[in-house]
């Protein structure tokens, strides 16, 4: 009687199950129909010709980083390389016109494109915005950015796209929907095997509360959470047909998630170098102030309160020491949440005494970032396990002595020996900072010098052209 029960419930259950999954995928088979109808329709160019529509989803494109630098370069290389090509931005900067956006881009990055950009406005980034989801972070903005992407989709149905930004979830959405061939550029993994073993070993940073590695319960918890998350991450990654990643501890980790070694090749995000070493490098002239200067955006991640920390103590071990010593930060705010992070920076700066020893300069014109640059002795980095670090380079082509974290890309791509050679120095908490800081202030002219030009001899593997022939031999797939 129980068997017959069952047999009765499971049977329509299956039934039902069944028809639900095929119009599932009728449905989702005529969404993509649709979708291939609105790309069929787009106008054709002057020559009768439809162009080829490549689209890059940067929610963020008017950001003044790396990431951005690496975008218009990548459109600036494409548009040398191909003629019948016309370049999409998926952009949520609403704020400001495309014109004032490349203005932007030329203004800050030294970038001039040859070629109009077509910008696609999205009205719905706040969706990704990781203010939204106070809990449930990495999962809340990658659904979001699924939304955000289909907004892009039924905006403008591309070619070819590029994920510029790090939306991995897109990747299916434009593929299977929208029929397009897909690629991205992978600036950071959206969760990462460091991630995990922050998580495993109950350390607290700023992506994991107190309140978590307290609690044993609230950790395992968290742990299925980011397995389940890294598993997801790892099955829309694969999708991609071109996978471009900007170091080698990027590498490491989306070979390990997604899996996907055969389209997948180091793509270093492109360095203006040339223009930093164009910088006269001498000895130093004596001089009654030294200045450290940081540059990175004022994200969480960047770590700046440990910049703070570890200049005070440099302070208080140099009292009455000459010459006196100057912290320059320089950064991007893209929104309130990053303004709203400089003013508690500067509350630190107050609390710890050293208010009038550090100097703010937010979102400035490229020319005066190279005057910093060329005054400065030291270049100053912090974020544990930077993806890459751009600014890094830049400090060590403008010919300052660097500083960075003694991990991912400065340890393992930038801050390397050149011919056995010392190009900069590593640290990893306030008191190496401080220690090393005090170390490189205490070396001779002529030995910071040496290091200087060693560094600046070892940036040229970051230059626009070795970035343009990787990035173009790269993508070269996606224009078969």
């Amino acid at each position: 009687a129980c068997f017959r029960l069952l047999c009765s419930l499971l049977l329509p259950a299956l039934f039902l199950s069944g028809i639900l999954c095929v119009s599932l995928v009728v449905l989702l088979w005529g969404v993509r129909l649709w979708i291939q109808r609105k790309k069929q329709l787009s106008p054709a160019g002057r020559d009768g010709k439809r162009p080829l529509l490549v689209a890059f989803f940067h929610p963020y494109c008017n950001a003044g980083g790396g990431g951005e630098r690496v975008l218009w370069c990548a459109i600036r290389t494409l548009q040398k390389k191909y003629r019948n090509v016309t370049c999409v931005v998926y952009t949520g900067d609403r704020d400001a016109t495309g014109e004032e956006i490349v203005e932007g881009a030329f203004r800050r990055f030294n970038i001039k494109l040859i070629h109009p950009v077509k910008f696609v406005f999205l009205e719905k980034r706040f969706l990704v915005e990781a203010s939204l989801y106070p809990h449930f972070t990495l999962l809340g903005q990658s659904l979001g950015s699924v939304f955000l992407g289909w907004e892009a989709l039924l905006k403008c149905v591309p070619d070819i796209y590029i994920d510029s930004m790090g939306y991995a979830f897109t990747i299916p959405l434009f593929k299977y929907l929208g029929g397009c061939r897909v690629g991205c550029y992978v600036h950071y993994p959206t969760i990462s095997t460091d991630m995990l073993s922050v998580v495993r070993n109950q350390d607290t940073r700023f992506n994991n509360a107190a309140f978590i590695t307290s609690s044993p319960l609230f950790s395992k918890f968290k742990l299925f959470y980011y397995y389940f998350f890294a598993f997801m991450y790892g099955l829309v990654g694969s999708c991609s047909d071109v996978v471009m990643v900007n170091s080698s501890w990027t590498l490491n980790h989306i070979l390990s998630l997604w899996r996907a070694g055969a389209c997948t090749s180091v793509v270093y995000p492109p360095c203006d170098v040339q223009t930093f070493l164009d910088i006269p490098l001498e000895v130093e002239k004596s001089t009654s102030e030294y200045s450290i200067v940081s540059v990175s955006q004022f994200r969480p991640e960047k770590d700046h309160p440990l910049q703070i920390r570890a200049f005070a103590k440099l302070l208080k071990e140099r009292v009455g020491q000459q010459p006196s010593l100057k912290l320059i930060l320089i950064g991007g705010c893209r929104n309130q949440q990053d303004e709203e992070r400089v003013n508690n920076l500067k509350r630190l700066c107050e609390e710890l005494g050293v208010s009038d020893d550090v100097v703010f300069r937010i979102n400035i014109p490229f020319e005066e970032l190279k005057r910093h640059l060329a005054e400065a002795t030291i270049g100053l980095h912090t974020m544990w396990n930077e993806h890459f670090g751009i600014g890094v380079v830049e400090c060590m082509a403008a010919g300052t002595v660097i500083l960075a974290h003694n991990s991912g890309g400065p340890k393992l791509d930038i801050v390397v020996p050149h011919e056995g050679h010392v190009t900069g120095f590593l640290a990893e908490d306030e008191d190496s900072y401080a220690e090393t800081m005090a170390y490189i202030f205490s070396l001779s002219p002529e030995k910071r010098l040496e290091v200087r030009e060693n560094a600046r001899r070892s940036v040229h593997r970051f230059s626009n052209q070795h970035f343009e022939d990787t990035f173009l031999l790269s993508v070269e797939p996606l224009f078969k």
